[in-house]
């Protein structure tokens, strides 16, 4: 997919800004992406930019006085690199992280295997003749070739006055090294001060080991989280059959062009949106839809990219492609929903960036005390606890701490139909008290139909008048009429020549034949022209209305001739899904333009308390502010492009997946399925991902909190013991990976 497709330009004044997500390459650590994000965002000409370290990736707001290859030299001078240029950029970045994991992996391999003969001299026979220059030989491949890029990039770093995880790598495990060649060669120094001179080669290869294994890790468990989009990526085949003068062809997919003809055969995906033009089959819609039953595609029909067709074959012709298709929709909603920020994590930001430069300062600090207030061995346990503390104050814990929370919960979302747009609304659904839910299309399936036909006996004008009704109501472009002709085609009705039609709006039609006038709309519309209702006609209706059913009549200029009822019925699933939310403690209510007694059926059937009808679009934003001025975290679940106000208003703003693209845009999630119970769900996932955020946070902290300290040697007065560079190193890996473990534990949650 087109990851670097500009959005719409956003004008600004004079400027004119585009807004791109980009790949981004040579992270290792939270704190590089706050290094890539300040450096971007100094550019002069960027606007504003955001960089995230679990998803790898940056969006950028930039104008024309600045061309992105500036933005990616200025990114590349600080040892990172932007993907732009290229047809694929999101296939490109797997392919790099793919060379890079195999890269690393094998690095991590070959320090471990170098590791293990120096931790074994060093700590069990560190007297054996030259066991010190045997180290030094093995430690020397992995400290400078092995981890050579914890100095590069620690360099390119302090070249900008920045500092990050690699900055810490490179200063324990250098100052380790460096301290245990002098040792080596200029023992007597120690010698004749009495001391024994101690050497740390096994150290400073170990961190290097444990620190590339943990990389690997998270590496491996990065590419995890990521896996919904691979997923919904590979709805989509890699080639297509076109038809181009009578014969077939095989083509890539990127060079499908709007106007082609494709031909889908039995079981093939179907590759771009397009509408059918020759053939029947039926399409497996449930990645879009959530609907199970195929749905019969004949002429006309429209077919959507990453649907699956079943028996048959049919041609189709391309009418979107490439970015433009709804599953590339769905693909882009899913990466710029894993690439924001909730606002928790604009604090974990912060800390992250002044973490390292505090670290160091921890660590100076450290020796400075020892060296103060040792003992004897005062250099040489200055120089262990503070090599300690550079190691083991890790910023990558608390950085993947939330987003590979919110990229997992996103993922796990989006397997459920529930696609997430923005993290916040992730991190406030669970904060929800009210909801707000739109009737129709929402509660109601949408879709009007005749429930019931009553004429009055007519005699032998009874055909004249059900053709009479079908022509006028073929020529209204009212929901409602649609419903009407439907009924009536099945009766096999023929249409009848009309000589005038008139639209009268909010109460019905108006028409004439032959000098007689006709008459179809409510009863406003009756009392206005003073026609008669029908005693048994207006008995049904008033019973009809009772069961929220609308109530359509078709008149002469004198009398009615029949009364029709229409229903939206209400969603098999509404009942239940409102009665989950209220037994969580959340307040429903719902908003409808309809009226008041029809609104109240509804209420009553699906057991809903709170509602108003009548309500128009701009009442429903105002309903909106009233429940948040009752200090509530208030939810708008809507369709329409009536909703879309409300939906802006709203703290959380849930779109039905069938609704209006408007509605969609504007809605923070939207459930590609019209199962209401998808609401519930997407607030449980909610609850569920900011419990591991949290969860996440407390341990990131409190390994903090507790490990620098310890490794500052505070517990050397009372029992002796310091905390070996080695072993900090070998908690601080394991302090990432299980962040990112915990996190992965929502890919079980069942919501």
């Amino acid at each position: 997919m087109e990851t670097t497709k500009p959005t719409t330009p956003i004008k600004d004044k004079m400027n004119i800004f585009h807004k791109q997500t980009f790949p981004v390459t040579g992270m290792t650590c939270a704190a590089c992406a706050i290094s890539v994000e300040s450096i971007i965002k100094a550019t002069e000409g960027v606007k504003d930019a955001g960089v995230n370290y679990a998803n790898q990736s940056a969006w950028i707001e930039y104008s024309d006085e600045v061309t992105i290859e500036e933005i990616q030299n200025r990114t590349r001078s600080i040892g990172y690199d932007l993907i732009v240029n290229v047809e694929d950029p999101f296939q490109a970045q797997q392919e790099q992280q793919q060379k890079h994991y195999e890269a690393l992996k094998r690095r991590t391999i070959l320090a471990i295997l170098l590791s293990i003969p120096i931790t074994v001299i060093g700590m069990f026979f560190m007297d054996m003749p030259y066991g010190n220059y045997i180290m030094m030989a093995l430690s020397t491949p992995v400290v400078f070739y092995l981890g050579r890029s914890f100095f590069t990039n620690a360099y390119k770093q302090a070249k900008h006055g920045k500092a990050n995880m690699d900055t810490l790598v490179a200063l324990s495990t250098g100052i380790a090294y460096l301290f245990s060649v002098f040792n080596t060669f200029f023992s007597e120094f120690w010698h004749e001060r009495g001391l024994h001179a101690h050497v740390y080669f096994e150290a400073a290869a170990v961190i290097v080991a444990f620190i590339s294994i943990g990389k690997l890790l998270e590496e491996k468990a990065k590419s995890n989280t990521s896996s919904a989009i691979k997923k919904l990526m590979g709805l989509q085949p890699k080639t297509v059959t076109i038809i181009e003068a009578g014969k077939e062809r095989e083509i890539p997919i990127a060079e499908v062009v709007i106007g082609n003809i494709l031909i889908v055969k039995p079981g093939d995906k179907i590759p771009v949106d397009g509408e059918v033009t020759n053939g029947i089959s039926f399409v497996d819609e449930s990645m879009i839809s959530g609907e199970p039953i195929p749905v019969e595609k004949t002429k006309g029909g429209k077919v959507f990219a990453g649907t699956i067709n079943q028996k048959g074959s049919f041609e189709f012709k391309a009418e979107k492609v490439g970015g433009d298709t709804i599953l590339a929709h769905i693909i882009k909603m899913v990466q710029e929903a894993q690439g924001s920020k909730p606002p928790v994590q604009k604090l974990v930001d912060k800390i992250a960036g002044i973490f390292v430069p505090v670290v160091i300062g921890i660590a100076i600090l450290t020796f400075v005390a020892w060296m103060v207030l040792g003992t004897e061995n005062a250099l040489t346990h200055a120089l262990l606890t503070s090599v300690s503390v550079l190691v083991i104050a890790c910023p990558c814990a608390l950085g993947l701490a939330t987003p590979t929370a919110i990229m997992v919960g996103i993922g796990k979302g989006a397997e459920n139909n529930i696609l997430i747009k923005d993290a916040e609304s992730l991190e406030l659904g669970h904060k929800v008290n009210a909801i707000i839910l739109d009737k129709t299309g929402t509660i109601t399936e949408g879709k009007p139909v005749v429930t019931e036909l009553l004429w009055k006996d007519n005699g032998s004008d009874s055909l004249l008048h059900k053709q009479l009704l079908y022509s006028i109501e073929t020529q209204s472009e009212h929901p409602l009429a649609e419903a009407v002709t439907e009924v009536l085609k099945q009766d096999n009705i023929q249409s009848v020549p009309i000589d005038q039609f008139e639209s009268i709006t909010g109460k019905g039609v108006k028409a004439s034949k032959e000098g007689n006038e006709f008459f179809i709309g409510n009863q406003k519309l009756m009392d206005e022209y003073k026609v008669k209702i029908d005693s048994t006609l207006l008995t049904h209706a008033s019973q009809w209305q009772k069961e929220a059913k609308t109530v359509v009549y078709f008149s002469n200029a004198k009398e009615t001739l029949a009364a029709i009822a229409i229903a939206d019925k209400v969603k098999a699933t509404s009942k239940e899904a409102i009665k989950t939310l209220q037994d969580n403690g959340i307040d429903v209510y719902m908003l409808t333009g309809d009226n008041q007694q029809t609104a109240q059926a509804v209420a009553t059937e699906v057991g809903l308390t709170h509602f108003k009808a009548e309500v128009m679009p701009s009442d429903k934003a105002l309903f909106v502010k009233e429940l948040q001025a009752q200090g509530k975290v208030v939810a708008m679940v809507g369709d329409g492009i009536n909703d879309s106000h409300a939906l802006a208003q709203a703290d959380v703003s849930i779109a039905m997946g069938k609704g209006s693209d408007i509605a969609m845009d504007v809605a923070k999630m939207t459930l590609i399925t019209s199962d209401l119970n998808m609401v519930p769900k997407a607030l449980k996932l909610s609850s569920k991902t900011i419990t591991t955020i949290k969860q996440n946070l407390f341990w990131a902290f409190i390994y903090n909190l507790i490990g620098i300290p310890v490794a500052a040697g505070l517990l050397y007065p009372f029992n002796g013991f310091l905390l070996d560079p080695m072993i900090a190193g070998a908690a601080m890996a394991l302090s990432s990976v299980s962040v990112v473990g915990n996190s992965l534990r929502l890919k079980l949650v069942q919501l």
